[in-house]
């Protein structure tokens, strides 16, 4: 599958490469960013048909606000505008 967000591998960058399998788990609607922990739980946000989704523990995402704010971009769904949230585990495999 092409992606387009990145450029193809090189034969010289496979040596350099760590390769992980995220495994998301069931997703669970909750009220409320206080159940959200940036470290444990990834986040949904669903407005419509607009849907954008973050993986938790990511570098430089340190607070649930970033992470909502990420998620809506992601989506379309603009800062302010109010979205459903749903959250979920990850089992990472590497």
């Amino acid at each position: 599958m092409k992606e387009p967000r990145f450029s193809p591998i090189e034969q010289d960058e496979l040596d350099k490469l760590t390769i992980s399998v995220d495994v998301l788990g069931v997703t669970e609607a909750i009220d409320s960013m206080d159940k959200l922990d940036v470290k444990r739980y990834g986040v949904v946000v669903t407005k419509g048909y607009r849907r954008g989704l973050l993986l938790p523990n990511l570098s430089g995402v340190d607070t649930v606000e970033e992470q909502i704010a990420i998620a809506k971009q992601k989506a379309g769904i603009r800062e302010e505008e109010e979205a459903e949230l749903e959250r979920f585990e990850v089992v990472r495999h590497y």
